[in-house]
């Protein structure tokens, strides 16, 4: 039994380690960044499905959420959308004006069309997608503000969430798809404030460039006045 014990407290401190190893990863890693870009490696277990389309109301649109069913043996580690030990053919998650998951597209279809219109033909994964309700309540514009991974921005070959999030927007016909955050900023938080027509946001920039993002960096305060059609993003100082 002591013999037992003693292999048991190894096996933890193994364990323990190499959760800790894992946890601290670095999301940005800086290292002959400008001068070489790791391309994102195909995961050949991969299986492209799409969820049933999704109405926005007030649009003339259905969005087509679309990502990637996986399959795992039983040593896999396990990953994101699966609900049983071999996947989940959902894909994604829906409120009344917002998507969420781990997608890879979406697609674009108008009422009355067979058409279908990417968002995008760049690699991303997109975990939170809004219909901004509100701003068509007021002035019958529409749009969609993405959180997304656009860049594998610690070069394991992949993107998923343990890459930098980023803010995007887009018309809500997907057309217009707009980076608005800055490359290797972490975003933070969004909101829109409707009586000033305004896109609020909070990113984190890594000033120490140690690929982490704490209180030793500095945050970034921003909006984009969306009465305005350049969608210009423009620096606030609040402290």
């Amino acid at each position: 039994m002591k013999k037992f014990a003693i292999l048991s407290i190894i096996a933890a401190t193994i364990l323990l380690g190499s959760c800790k190893d894992e946890t601290e990863k670095p999301k940005v890693i800086y290292e002959d960044a400008k001068n070489s870009v790791k391309a994102i490696v195909k995961d050949t277990t991969q299986i492209k499905i799409a969820d049933l389309p999704i109405y926005m109301e007030g649009s003339n649109y259905l969005i087509h959420p679309i990502g990637d069913y996986r399959i795992y043996d039983k040593s896999s580690k396990w990953s994101y959308g699966a609900t049983s030990g071999e996947g989940s053919f959902t894909i994604s998650n829906t409120s009344e004006f917002e998507i969420t998951g781990f997608l890879s597209d979406l697609k674009f279809q108008a009422i009355g069309s067979d058409s279908l219109k990417s968002l995008t033909d760049k690699p991303i994964l997109i975990q939170r997608a809004t219909y901004l309700k509100a701003k068509f309540d007021n002035s019958k514009q529409k749009f969609m503000i993405y959180v997304l991974s656009d860049s594998d921005t610690n070069k394991d070959g992949k993107l998923d969430s343990n890459d930098i999030q980023t803010l995007y927007i887009s018309q809500l016909t997907g057309e217009r798809f707009t980076k608005l955050s800055v490359a290797f900023q972490e975003l933070l938080d969004w909101n829109f404030i409707e009586v000033q027509n305004r896109l609020y946001f909070r990113t984190i920039e890594d000033i120490n460039k140690n690929g982490e993002f704490n209180k030793s960096d500095k945050i970034h305060y921003q909006f984009v006045n969306l009465s305005n059609n350049d969608w210009k993003v423009e620096s606030y100082e609040p402290i």
